[in-house]
């Protein structure tokens, strides 16, 4: 796949908004739910940090570990299905291309959430 936006893609900055949604992401209405919910993995991920200083029991670090992990699919899934209900489905009335370049990105998405 290849992006408008590389420079974007690469250093994790936004993307400008596309053609077809300017100024919109499907998230965007839940934006502080999603936010809320990355501070509390990011607690999560601290308190991993600390279990191994404090020398915690290896299945419990493990434990937590996939907890987090989990949680963070989760998200990844939530914004999927934004992302599929909210710019894949609103290329629908868009050129072919759009449609396709929408469908193609997502794909890619999936592929690396899966992979990981």
């Amino acid at each position: 796949m290849t992006s408008e936006h590389p420079a974007a893609e690469q250093s994790g900055a936004a993307r400008p908004a596309s053609p077809e949604f300017p100024g919109s992401h499907g998230y965007s209405h839940d934006k502080a739910r999603y936010a809320a919910r990355m501070r509390r993995i990011e607690g999560q991920v601290r308190g991993i940090s600390r279990m191994i200083e404090d020398d915690k029991y290896c299945i419990d670090i493990l434990t937590q570990i996939s907890a987090a992990t989990s949680a963070l699919e989760n998200v990844g899934l939530a914004l999927l299905d934004e992302h599929l209900a909210h710019c894949v489905a609103g290329a629908a009335g868009a050129s072919p291309d759009a449609v396709d370049a929408r469908v193609e990105e997502a794909m890619q998405a999936i592929k690396r959430m899966v992979k990981s």
